[in-house]
Order: C-alpha cells, then structure tokens, then sequence
C-alpha cells in the first residue's frame, strides 16, 4: 500500500482510531487494524480461537505482509495493536506510539460503552495496567496525544516527512 509503511500503536484509548479517522479524512492510506487485520487468534500460533481477549487480539500476518509489499501509494500508516506485533514489526519503516498521561487516559476510557474494549472494569484495569507498565507496546517515538487530534496527526506526517515523505506529510 505505500512505499513508506508506519505502525501507530499504544495502549486503548490512546487516540489510534482517531488518528486513522482523521489520516483518511485528510486523504493519506490508512489502515484500521483492529477493525480490517484482526482476529481472535493463538498468539504462539496464530491459529484462530472462538471468543478471545486481549491476549488473543491478533492481526492477520498474512494480510500485513501483503499490504506492505503493496508500493502503490507513497505511505500507509497502519493504526492499531495486536499481540503478535513483533512477528510483522520488521516491516515498518517507523512505530509511533501515542501516549498520553493516566488523567486522560481514565476520561476517555469513562466516555466508553461497556461495549468497546476498555469499557468495562476488569478491562479498564488492564488497560491502566498496560499504560503504567509500558507491556503490549512496541518501543518507538512516542507521540504525545494529548495535544488536540489535529496536532497529534500533524506531528504524526511531520515525522514521516524525515524519512522523505513529502506526499504523505501534505506537501506533496
């Protein structure tokens, strides 16, 4: 998909779907993993397993791989986390990872329904768990997201500008 791939990750309630909305919004390539890659999965295998949790949450490597070697378009951020990262990681030319502080993060996992992942309270834990400790995300250039959503995606395409992506940072 794009010449240029980046992963933006970081733990629920980061702002990795907004920051996809807003890159399509704007006519940049951008992927929703959790919604277009993933499945519930084995992590050591990656075979598909019925139900599924957080520790189940997977993309498609296949899919990935695929996208990837897809040159068709000057970048493609793909925006999402998964468990099995570190068997795609390798295929990135930068991670992003959004990061906020625990004030923020608590408001926006409070204006969750019990139906998205980090609305309920066992889940809420985990989520400030992950955020505390840092596990479940890659390490790469942390991005400060809680600067409002259109000043997160502009540094976003400002870093990707360095590796010479005039067309995906806007000036193209």
């Amino acid at each position: 998909m794009g010449r240029r791939n980046y992963l933006v990750e970081g733990v629920s309630g980061t702002g990795k779907t907004s920051v996809a909305d807003e890159l399509l919004r704007r006519g940049h390539q951008a992927v929703h993993g959790d919604r277009e890659l993933a499945y519930p999965g084995d992590p050591a295998t990656g075979e598909p397993v019925p139900g599924g949790s957080h520790e189940h949450h997977l993309w498609d490597v296949e899919k990935v791989t695929a996208l990837v070697a897809d040159r068709s378009r000057p970048a493609t951020f793909f925006c999402g986390g998964s468990r099995n990262v570190a068997r795609f990681l390798g295929l990135f030319d930068e991670v992003f990872v959004l990061h906020v502080d625990l004030d923020t993060l608590r408001r926006r996992l409070d204006a969750r329904g019990e139906d998205e992942f980090g609305g309920r309270g066992e889940e809420r834990a985990l989520v400030e768990r992950l955020h505390r400790t840092g596990e479940d995300v890659p390490d790469g250039t942390v991005v400060d997201a809680t600067a409002p959503l259109t000043e997160v995606v502009d540094r976003i395409l400002a870093l990707a500008a360095r590796h010479g992506d005039d067309e995906a940072a806007g000036r193209a």
